[in-house]
């Protein structure tokens, strides 16, 4: 009973911080860009790092990324098919992420992470009110 207590305190809290966080957001359209990726066996924590490093100056190279969040998968379900990472770029619009995709930045840090890479998840999608 107390598990499920606590359980039901923490999706009451979740619940709040989403809906605190919608609450503050909703007024701006805002384009976001999702990538998973999933490195190969192979690759050292270190390489790995050299990876997150790269992905995290981007919005110190590209002016249009308007924000950048990122972390490592630590959900208990284990259904993350083995994607250890997750970063999430915001754009203004669709020209920003036009500038984006091709911007040399982007492409260096590609070059620093192809070598580690097994496979890699985009979505893009615009906020919904």
């Amino acid at each position: 009973m107390k598990i499920k207590l606590l359980f039901a305190a923490g999706l009451l809290l979740l619940g709040t911080v989403a809906f605190t966080s919608y609450s503050n957001q909703k007024a701006e359209k805002m384009l976001r860009h999702v990538v998973l990726l999933k490195f190969k066996d192979s690759s050292s924590p270190q390489q790995v790092k050299e990876v997150e490093d790269a992905f995290r100056k981007l919005p110190s190279q590209i002016k249009e990324i308007k924000s950048l969040e990122w972390g490592t998968n630590n959900s208990p379900e284990n259904l993350n098919q083995g994607f250890t990472h997750c970063f999430f770029v915001t754009f203004n619009d669709e020209a920003g992420r036009a500038t984006y995709l091709p911007h040399p930045a982007h492409k260096a840090f590609g070059k620093v992470l192809g070598p580690h890479l097994d496979k890699v998840l985009v979505v893009d999608y615009w906020i919904k009110e």
